[in-house]
């Protein structure tokens, strides 16, 4: 059964920190969980997931990941060199990653070294290895997890209002131009978000409060607001963020 952003379940918390520190715990708890394979996780940028990285970072929080059963995918990408400072993965990579005992060779970036185009083949391809098959199957999700954010604007991973990616069918990992945000993009499609055990989308500061209406509402005319998951759907969000439900 599908769930979609009307039926996503609304955690509120205090500020960015008990959101972040929420969301560790989650991950924490998932890999605990699950019994078998390896945990397929999504990542996204912002500032809130970089406190997140941080506290997973700490060597308390840390031991208590089994970090060789950990894959990490990303949710998005800026088409940047490699190391640039608006690079998700290199800030990751920074606060988290590096200071963690995940084998390499389950980290998987989004490439940035080819033309946009071709970067969105290559990690389609990656994703099938990684899935084992070419087309996704109901009851065999994708990512166990696939971390959200929200913009301003109502986008979500680089799904941005009017791109062309946004009625995508086909493909995992489409391609974005937005005029509002710098750099050509890379973002897991809706079809692939789809393919998800669990959403969490991670909503913090007081300029969120009217998208994060909308977003809630299912409000199909901003592109976070047509998500959904075979799995569930989680909002952290923020005392601020939330306004009025606080």
């Amino acid at each position: 059964m599908t769930t979609d952003m009307r039926h996503a379940v609304v955690e509120v918390l205090k500020d960015s920190e008990a959101v972040a520190m929420e969301m560790a715990r989650l991950l924490i708890r998932t890999v605990k969980e699950k019994q078998q394979g390896r945990v397929r996780i999504a990542l996204s940028g912002g500032s809130t997931p970089k406190q997140l990285f941080a506290i997973l970072a700490q060597p308390d929080m840390a031991r208590q990941v089994d970090w060789s059963r950990v894959e990490i995918f990303y949710g998005d990408e800026r088409h940047v060199p490699e190391g640039h400072a608006d690079s998700n993965h290199a800030s990751a990579r920074e606060l988290l990653l590096s200071r963690v005992s995940i084998p390499a060779a389950q980290v998987h970036p989004m490439p940035t070294a080819a033309t946009v185009a071709e970067d969105a083949a290559s990690y389609q391809t990656v994703l099938e290895q990684a899935y084992g098959a070419t087309k996704l199957e109901a009851g065999r999700p994708l990512f166990d997890i696939v971390m959200l954010g929200l913009g301003t604007d109502g986008h979500t991973a680089s799904l941005f209002p009017g791109e062309p990616v946004l009625e995508e069918k086909k493909a995992w990992v489409g391609v974005a131009a937005p005029r509002t945000a710098p750099h050509e993009r890379l973002t897991l499609t809706y079809l692939a978000i789809a393919s998800s055990a669990l959403v969490v989308f991670l909503v913090t500061g007081e300029n969120k409060v009217p998208m994060l209406a909308r977003l809630r509402q299912g409000d199909g005319s901003i592109p976070s607001g047509r998500i959904v998951s075979e799995g569930k759907i989680l909002i952290l969000a923020d005392e601020a963020a939330a306004g009025e439900l606080s």
